[in-house]
């Protein structure tokens, strides 16, 4: 008997949930309602809008919707009925997650946030894997634009390793998009030019964002490096917005199959406590092409089936690699020709400044730096015993390196060995404020080297003597 009491209660707790889980007329009418209401007053394109909300409410009145009991299937009816209409892959109906507190209460907006961030942290702000690949070809494996203040951060320590690489592959086959700045961060790594990237026009306000390369990331740019970048199908938003602007300024090379075509940004709006919907706001404006991927995708140029995606992109990348070292070997040995010729001249028909220009264009080909400087002109300083000449190298050294202790420290060894002991002292001081201010493990080697200058020169006899 007791047995048959707990069936029974057990019986009417299923029969229960199912009345909860069933999903009324009233309450399905007015989620539409609601829907129509939301995409009619936000949506980028009204007219598209109006219709869609027509459609919704026409098909709700023949019955297409009295089959879903439950939000999750409902709210996948009403999102292929949506796009269907409006041809538009972001708008969608979405179930909510089933919050504890109630819907403007602190909590449930803490949950909600905390939501956020933890699923940002576990994914690592969309940075899957980075591998350096036969060929000195970095592949980085990129799932998502997480928000640029959560996202900088990881940003600049992957693209730091990526910066060794002889050319990149960034895999976009599996990223779902996101932050529209992380994009323009990302895309500001690979262009040293300060040119217009995409313009995002949002109905409310009639108002226009444009995005620019950032004079400034957090590391070196790669501007010269040959990229490679992997779409497929599953390529959407953001992810298509970085290949198309790296399509459309021809920077980098585009293999894989076409993306979604979804280009309109917005954000997602409650209908209530289950249920929300992200709106399209806003549309894409290339400035190039005055348009967008919206509906079309972003067309490789090189087409490749799915599996053959990564092969093809890893030849591709291996092959502008080699070729990349072979150039720089040749223009290695071309500036180098160029500085011989002036450090062989110096005193002579070469001049100062033509020194160190072509000290310079060593620098900004990026194959000499701080130190290659600072070897060749102690080698002029002590191993050929041509003090003038080190004093020039050393002098360029401290024009291009000025935040460098080190460079000023060397530059006073010159002046001091050139008979210029005053001017080296004041060298010697820079080297150690700059020291001081960058907290430099060698500061009491800097102190040690001013006093000794400063005592040598207590020690030179006077004018009157």
């Amino acid at each position: 008997m007791k047995y048959y009491s707990i069936l029974l209660f057990l019986l009417a707790i299923q029969i229960l949930g199912a009345q909860e889980a069933h999903l009324s007329y009233a309450y399905k009418k007015e989620v539409i309602g609601k829907v129509s209401e939301l995409i009619t007053e936000f949506y980028i394109y009204p007219e598209v809008a109006e219709k869609a909300a027509v459609d919704l409410q026409e098909r709700m009145e023949a019955g297409e919707f009295n089959e879903f009991e439950e939000d999750a299937s409902f709210a996948i009816a009403l999102t292929e009925v949506l796009q269907g209409t409006t041809k538009d892959k972001h708008l969608r109906v979405m179930s909510q997650n089933n919050y504890r507190s109630a819907e403007n209460a602190l909590e449930r907006r803490a949950e909600q946030r905390m939501d956020q961030i933890n699923s940002y942290r576990i994914f690592n702000q969309g940075f899957m894997e980075l591998s350096l690949l036969e060929g000195n070809v970095a592949y980085l494996d990129l799932r998502g634009f997480a928000p640029l203040d959560r996202a900088r951060e990881t940003t600049d320590a992957y693209m730091k390793l990526m910066s060794q690489a002889d050319a990149v592959i960034i895999d976009l086959t599996h990223n779902g998009g996101g932050d529209p700045s992380t994009v323009q961060y990302l895309c500001s790594f690979f262009f040293e030019e300060i040119i217009h990237l995409n313009s995002l026009y949002y109905r409310q306000g009639e108002r226009t964002v444009e995005y620019w390369v950032l004079p400034e990331v957090g590391g070196r740019k790669m501007a010269d490096i040959p990229m490679y970048v992997m779409i497929s199908e599953e390529t959407f938003s953001g992810a298509e917005e970085f290949s198309y602007n790296m399509l459309t300024q021809k920077r980098a090379v585009i293999v894989g199959q076409t993306s979604a075509g979804a280009a309109n940004p917005g954000g997602t709006r409650g209908i209530n406590e289950q249920l929300g919907v992200f709106i399209p706001t806003g549309r894409a404006v290339n400035p190039i092409t005055n348009t967008s991927w919206e509906g079309v995708g972003v067309v490789p140029e090189i087409r490749t089936t799915r599996e053959e995606t990564f092969e093809v992109s890893l030849a591709l990348a291996q092959e502008a690699a080699r070729s990349r070292r072979e150039s720089k070997l040749k223009k290695y040995i071309e500036l180098h020709k160029e500085l011989d010729k002036q450090l062989d001249s110096y005193g002579g028909e070469g001049s100062e400044e033509d020194l160190h220009k072509s000290i310079s264009n060593f620098v900004d080909a990026r194959l000499f730096g701080e130190w290659d400087i600072n070897r060749l002109g102690y080698k002029y300083l002590m191993e050929l015993n041509k003090p003038r000449v080190a004093l020039c190298i050393l002098k360029s050294n401290t024009i291009l390196f000025p935040n460098s202790p080190n460079v000023f420290d060397s530059f006073g060894e010159a002046q001091r060995r050139n008979g210029r002991l005053e001017d080296s002292i004041k060298s010697y001081q820079k080297a150690l404020d700059l020291a001081i201010e960058l907290g430099d493990e060698n500061i009491s080697y800097y102190r040690e080297a001013l006093a000794k200058a400063k005592s040598e020169m207590a020690r030179e006899p006077s004018g009157d003597d």
